[in-house]
């Protein structure tokens, strides 16, 4: 979930083309190189899924940086998983055979981990689980803090409602039951919505974050409570933000709808009034603490000083989980300039194309 944080494509060349290197084995984890990565210099990375676009556009190639420029003749393992389980498990077994000693875990299905972990772990293999907790005895863990992300897009859903907040109808369209940040977003939502929303009137949790699916559930919930019947959306991401947004539009209803992880998109909809807000977390350092973790643990040293914090696995059989969270913030088309364009996230002239050039201007954003 977890995350630009868990669709609407950016840099789609970039991600098909990654993709498909992925899935020819281009960045190794095949069964082809067996003996290879037991040197002590090899780290794995293996990512869930190219639907949510932070994955393949931020995340790999800000880790596989830094983890260059700690250990120049480290070598990465890259493998993502296409949202399939069995997928991600012959990637971290092919790992293991492979002789890897340290894996960069985003997990698909955190459920699902344990018995690979814990077969990592008998062998000496440190598992740094990032973004997403896995279930399993881990190394690390890095991530955001995801409850209170969820607090965040409750509370600008209700500032977007303003004085209708009261009395509005609430649709929620909650992330993936297989993600384990999804659960935390939705009770963190939940604990600001409840209290301050007439009710949440419809509510569905969406397999894979797929923006399609979000589309469906949304046509539903219209269907069900009527064009009238709905003051306000809460998306658990960007993506489905999109697909959501375009099933409201189809019907010609104009509410407040909000999601997370500051997509290309997904600003793209701030800046035009589409969507009324965004969860912008920085990727870059979430990303490099854990390329950090992966040298140390490969190295053999420390990380205390990486470290802010324990947690439980979310089962509570693995406690005491080394871990870093990292915080995010709620922002709005008013923000755009001083958060995604200031940090350097998106260039100005990737935001504001032809479509959008008059609605940057007035943002601010040259």
């Amino acid at each position: 979930m977890n995350a630009w944080t868990r669709r609407v494509v950016i840099g789609t060349a970039t991600v098909s083309m990654a993709f498909g290197l992925a899935a020819c084995g281009e960045a190794g984890g095949g069964d082809d190189d067996k003996g290879s990565g037991g040197d002590g210099k090899t780290i794995g990375l293996l990512l869930p899924e190219n639907k949510t676009t932070r994955y393949e556009t931020f995340d790999r190639p800000i880790m596989e940086s830094k983890i260059k420029s700690l250990c120049g003749d480290c070598e990465i393992k890259y493998n993502n998983a296409a949202q399939d389980i069995e997928t991600q498990k012959k990637q971290f077994d092919a790992l293991i055979t492979q002789g890897v000693k340290v894996i960069i875990l985003d997990a698909v299905d955190y459920k699902s981990t344990k018995g690979w972990i814990e077969r990592a772990d008998k062998q000496g293999v440190k598992v740094v689980a990032y973004d997403r907790l896995a279930e399993g005895p881990l190394s690390a863990y890095v991530s955001y803090d995801n409850e209170k992300i969820g607090r965040l897009q409750g509370g600008a859903l209700v500032k977007a409602l303003g004085s209708k907040a009261k009395d509005a109808n609430v649709v929620m369209i909650n992330g993936s039951p297989t993600d384990p940040n999804a659960p935390f977003f939705k009770k963190g939502a939940h604990s600001v919505l409840d209290k301050n929303v007439k009710k949440i009137a419809y509510e569905q949790d969406i397999p894979d974050w797929s923006p399609d699916e979000a589309n469906k559930k949304m046509a539903t919930a219209i269907d069900k409570l009527g064009k009238d019947g709905i003051d306000g959306v809460y998306s658990a991401n960007d993506g489905m933000a999109g697909g959501i947004i375009t099933a409201l539009k189809q019907r010609g209803i104009d509410v407040p709808v909000g999601g997370q992880d500051a997509e290309l998109a997904g600003v793209q909809r701030l800046l035009s009034g589409d969507q009324a807000f965004t969860i912008y977390k920085q990727i870059k350092p979430e990303a490099e603490t854990t390329a950090e973790i992966a040298v140390r643990l490969l190295k053999g040293k420390d990380i205390d000083d990486l470290i802010d914090r324990k947690v439980n696995s979310l089962s509570g059989d693995f406690k005491n989980i080394p871990a870093k969270l990292y915080d995010a913030q709620a922002i709005t088309k008013d923000d755009v300039a001083d958060t995604i364009v200031k940090d350097k996230v998106y260039k100005a002239s990737e935001i504001c194309t032809k479509q959008f050039k008059a609605a940057c201007e007035e943002a601010g954003i040259n």
